[in-house]
């Protein structure tokens, strides 16, 4: 089955959260609601701003898929909401890669240089992804001031860009 890389269009956000907080709950253990998550219900306002934006990835026109760029300013961004449902997942799908490589292509064209992101110890897959595609660990105290930390990260990583 073919699966697509589309921007976020309004619509799509009971999907949106189903998935995500299926994985945090459900798979992770993570006990955090939808409800603390403001952002998944205004994901226009909050991460289609400046040089953020939101993609989903589709197949049959359903929702596998999430990763969202928010923009905190002097040319940097926070990789955000990076989801795959667990059928979706491994390189041979490669629905994750695809996610990540438009996410890339995106902050190339928006002149952007570094990307950070935050993420939970129990998602070790996810670490071992990130790090196989360039991204590096970094304490807590090399982020920016402008970084949104969520209560639920301890370990960070930083993606630079380069021409």
């Amino acid at each position: 089955m073919n699966v697509s890389i589309a921007v976020f269009a309004s619509g799509r956000e009971s999907q949106i959260i189903e998935l995500i907080s299926s994985i945090q709950q459900n798979e992770y253990g993570i006990d955090i609601t939808p409800d603390q998550q403001p952002d998944l219900k205004s994901i226009p306002a909050f991460y289609q701003a400046g040089s953020g934006n939101f993609w989903v990835a589709l197949a049959d026109n359903e929702v596998v898929g999430t990763i969202a760029l928010k923009d905190i300013g002097n040319g940097m961004a926070a990789l955000r909401k990076m989801f795959v449902a667990p059928a979706w997942r491994g390189d041979a799908l490669g629905v994750a890669r695809a996610l990540l490589e438009t996410l890339l292509a995106w902050a190339r064209s928006k002149g952007l240089s570094t990307i950070y992101l935050g993420t939970t110890a129990q998602f070790l897959a996810a670490q071992r992804f990130y790090e196989k595609n360039g991204v590096r660990q970094v304490p807590k105290e090399a982020l920016p001031a402008s970084f949104p930390v969520m209560a639920v990260d301890s370990r960070f990583y930083i993606y630079e860009l380069t021409d």
